[in-house]
């Protein structure tokens, strides 16, 4: 099978990490996009999401099983659109305390942090970073972040860093059943 991650880092433990990952959340701006936005004539906002990304979330759910969702502050009707076109399981919109969520999905779930998955980019992502059992940033995350999470990324947001994060994971949740 071919790595489409980058392998340095990889340690025994976080191998370890990826094995329990039954869910893989993500927050949008700065992860599911590059941060930018484009403003029509009439003040309404675009985002612009990686295909790339939605083919690794898909992969994810169809070869591993596992859920997957996205916190965001923002309540943004593109974001709902493009998490109904994956088939995101969860969708949290305007979200100011991302851990009162986690605790939502954990009693909705019955999963435990250990189950989880996280890519942040940001400030307000740091609370859950802590909490996640496995924890990623795109490559152009601020640097503190970067320093918090057990993979970052070469891809930036928007461009490739979801796939990679999912890529990793199947890998390793499928090579021992030797899909």
């Amino acid at each position: 099978m071919v790595k489409n991650f980058n392998e340095s880092g990889i340690t025994p433990a976080v191998i370890e990490k990826i094995k329990k990952v039954k869910i893989l959340l993500t927050d949008n701006d700065g992860v599911l996009t590059d941060t930018g936005v484009y403003y029509g004539p009439e003040g309404e906002v675009f985002k612009k999401f990686s295909i790339r990304d939605g083919m690794g979330v898909e992969r994810l759910r169809t070869l591993c099983g596992i859920e997957t969702g996205i916190i965001t502050g923002e309540l943004s009707e593109s974001v709902r659109k493009r998490a109904e076109k994956l088939k995101l399981q969860h969708l949290y919109l305007g979200i100011k305390d991302k851990k009162a969520v986690f605790s939502d999905i954990i009693a909705k779930t019955g999963y435990s942090y250990d189950e989880i998955a996280y890519i942040g980019d940001d400030y307000n992502d740091l609370e859950v970073i802590e909490l996640a059992g496995l924890t990623a940033s795109p490559g152009d995350a601020l640097p503190f972040i970067r320093s918090k999470v057990d993979y970052v990324c070469d891809n930036y947001g928007g461009h490739g860093a979801v796939r990679e994060f999912a890529e990793l994971i199947i890998y390793y949740k499928t090579s021992e059943k030797g899909i």
